[in-house]
């Protein structure tokens, strides 16, 4: 059928006095809200959490492929290649000791077993030694290693971040498009637009939610409406589909042949948008127009 519708304070600054003197007020300044006019904005000053060189912070680290829920770490006669000292040294895992080097352990310290969890360990600030000895270890990715590597959890924040905002960007478009902009998309996806506005919205926002970057795409792509059209020509009769070709319901008159083992509808839509097309494409369109 036809795509038609079924329905249709700033903050303030806050100023107490003692002993007749008013106390430092936060400091505010002065933002364009909009032409001619301004806004006192409020200052946030705000302690971020640089990441400098020599200052720690948690660290992960995951094995690169399965070992099962429970994996202990070889660390029986680990040696690496200290480029301070120009020298191979062993390393060793102790709680208590503040270096990795084995030659400058106390002999008497006790070796601490390095489990990985479900395939992961992470290492708070306080375990400075076990970030050091798993950072210096061969089996470490960054070393030539292939047992595992630390996970870089600032790029999946950044990763997992983005995908929010496209989210939250393809949501926002199902809410605030006309049902006659939505109902392209929706017929390319083959959502049943025989339901209520509310129930196709419904059907977008699942698919919005599952592939935001593909859907929000959907709408610059011009196959997703010249799709729409052939569908809509069928549904209206005013063009039919066999195996073999594509014409014109009123006159069978050809308009494109289809090859063994193509679907029609794909041939025609593609054929629309080719020069060659073009004005099929606008005989189409303005007889559905036409169509009450």
């Amino acid at each position: 059928m036809k795509i038609q519708p079924l329905e249709e304070e700033v903050a303030a600054t806050n100023t107490q006095e003692t002993s007749g003197e008013p106390q430092a007020a936060v400091k505010t300044s002065k933002a364009k809200a909009k032409a001619g006019s301004s806004e006192d904005v409020l200052t946030i000053h705000r302690k971020i959490d640089k990441v400098v060189e020599g200052k720690r912070k948690q660290k992960i680290y995951a094995l690169t492929s399965a070992n099962g829920v429970w994996f202990k770490l070889n660390q029986s006669n680990i040696t690496v290649y200290d480029e301070n000292t120009g020298k191979v040294r062993a390393i060793r895992y102790c709680v208590n000791e503040p270096s990795i080097f084995l030659d400058e352990q106390n002999k008497d310290s006790i070796r601490e077993h390095i489990i990985f969890r479900e395939g992961l360990i992470a290492v708070n600030v306080n375990r400075a030694n076990l970030q050091d000895y798993l950072d210096a270890h061969p089996d470490n990715f960054k070393n030539g290693g292939s047992l595992f590597s630390e996970v870089n959890t600032d790029a999946k924040a950044t990763a997992s971040l983005d995908v929010e905002f496209l989210i939250h960007d393809a949501v926002g478009i199902v809410r605030d498009k006309s049902i006659e902009e939505l109902l392209p998309v929706a017929i390319y996806l083959g959502v049943d637009i025989e339901q209520k506005n509310n129930e196709i919205k419904r059907e977008l926002l699942l698919e919005a939610k599952n592939n935001p970057d593909a859907f929000i795409k959907l709408f610059d792509n011009p196959i997703v409406k010249a799709r729409a059209v052939v569908v809509q020509a069928i549904d209206y009769n005013i063009i039919k589909v066999t195996r073999d070709s594509v014409s014109w319901s009123e006159t069978n008159r050809p308009i494109v042949s289809v090859a063994a083992g193509q679907d029609a509808q794909d041939v025609i839509t593609r054929f629309l948008l080719q020069d060659k097309g073009a004005a099929v494409y606008e005989d189409i369109t303005a007889k559905l127009a036409m169509i009450s």
